[in-house]
């Protein structure tokens, strides 16, 4: 069971992700840095870059936003999305032109060399479903296999939507009743619509560049990603977080020193070095390029068996580097620099145990061979999509 504790302090927000019991993730985000994902705004196109099949948009933030002609026309794929659509048959400056006011969706957030990057394939997060205005299909998680259940889920939300509304159904609406997913299709065509209602108002007051929907930033993020994921309760000391998210005020518990509950503000201090309790130690490092991890013997003399020693301290470490990268949503490559192990086997035990251990992980993780000097590559991607 998941349970999320956000405290707001004067200057930023603390989202803290507890797994049974554990905390497993921590984010911490200033208010002068908010994220704008998936907030949606009211556009203008600045200027068109024929040769990237790109336009610049102007949303009125601190950077103008990009947008690429494949998140401009229609999804050629309900899986592949427009990834293996021939771009070259469009020509962006057909379709749209300096000065036209468009609605767009922040999918990846600005960096400090790029602005964000945005979207007209609009999503509406439900808990049991995921709304697409302009997407005309429906899709269902991959989780759910009963072929029967796949049939039945499809038929409730196909009758419900509007022509050309698409939707993708959620781990979460397994089992819910017919009552239930209908119930949230119509919050969310409602919210819809009144957001095309707002869009349409500051249109005519030319009030463009303007932001029409706001997914208050890393919090709006996480809880909008864990409602499938048995979200047990939301702990937090803003008393006025149920009022942004409304379908899941049930689950929402008022908590003034809420950073106490799991011991949370005694675990939140993330060091370079981090100990094991075998008497080894890892280290990491953030550059430029990658993350490099190292593990060391440290105070650990083991048995009289070397490899036995190095295995053992291996293990350890490989658990707590798991830990870590999630725990600080590490992502990019991932080198890690185990002690040295002569025998192949005890590196295939390794990788296989890494692997298993990233199976805790929400993000996706790839973990490859080790190198010829020995080092092992990961991959993983950023939750907050950086």
């Amino acid at each position: 069971m998941y349970n999320i504790l956000i405290n707001k302090e004067n200057e930023s927000t603390i989202v803290a992700v507890v797994q049974d019991g554990e905390l497993v993730e921590l984010y911490n985000e200033k208010f002068a840095e908010k994220r704008l994902e998936g907030n949606i705004y009211l556009g203008k196109i600045k200027n068109i870059i024929p040769g990237m099949q790109s336009a610049f948009i102007d949303i009125g933030e601190e950077k103008n936003a990009l947008v690429h002609i494949k998140d401009i026309i229609p999804k050629a794929s309900n899986v592949t999305g427009n990834v293996y659509e021939d771009t070259s048959k469009y020509d962006i400056a057909k379709i749209v032109k300096p000065g036209d006011e468009i609605l767009v969706q922040v999918k990846r957030d600005c960096n400090e060399q790029k602005g964000p990057r945005v979207t007209k394939d609009i999503k509406i997060n439900g808990k049991l479903v995921i709304l697409m205005p302009y997407s005309n299909f429906i899709t269902i998680s991959q989780k759910i296999e009963n072929e029967n259940e796949i049939k039945r889920l499809k038929e409730i939300i196909k009758k419900k939507l509007p022509e050309g509304c698409g939707a993708i159904i959620r781990t979460a609406a397994e089992g819910k009743s017919e009552e239930e997913i209908v119930s949230e299709i119509h919050i969310l065509l409602d919210f819809w619509n009144n957001l095309l209602k707002s869009a349409n108002e500051m249109k005519n007051k030319n009030l463009a560049p303007v932001k029409i929907y706001d997914n208050d930033g890393i919090v709006g993020k996480i809880i909008t990603d864990l409602a499938e994921n048995n979200l047990e309760n939301i702990y937090t000391n803003d008393k006025d977080l149920a009022k942004h998210f409304e379908t899941m005020k049930d689950k929402i518990i008022f908590q003034k020193d809420v950073l106490d509950k799991y011991e949370v503000k005694n675990k939140m201090k993330l060091d370079r070095k981090i100990w094991l309790k075998c008497g080894g130690f890892i280290t990491i490092d953030k550059t430029e390029a990658l993350t490099a991890i190292d593990v060391n013997s440290g105070k650990f003399t083991g048995n009289k068996n070397l490899e036995r020693t190095v295995l053992k301290v291996n293990r350890e470490a490989t658990k707590e580097i798991a830990k870590q990268i999630r725990l600080r949503d590490i992502g990019g490559i991932i080198i890690i620099d185990y002690i040295d192990m002569e025998e192949e086997k005890d590196k295939e035990d390794i990788r296989n145990y890494i692997i298993e251990c990233f199976k805790q992980d929400r993000s996706k993780v790839q973990v490859l061979e080790f190198t010829k000097l020995g080092l092992l590559e990961i991959t993983r991607k950023h939750i907050l999509g950086r």
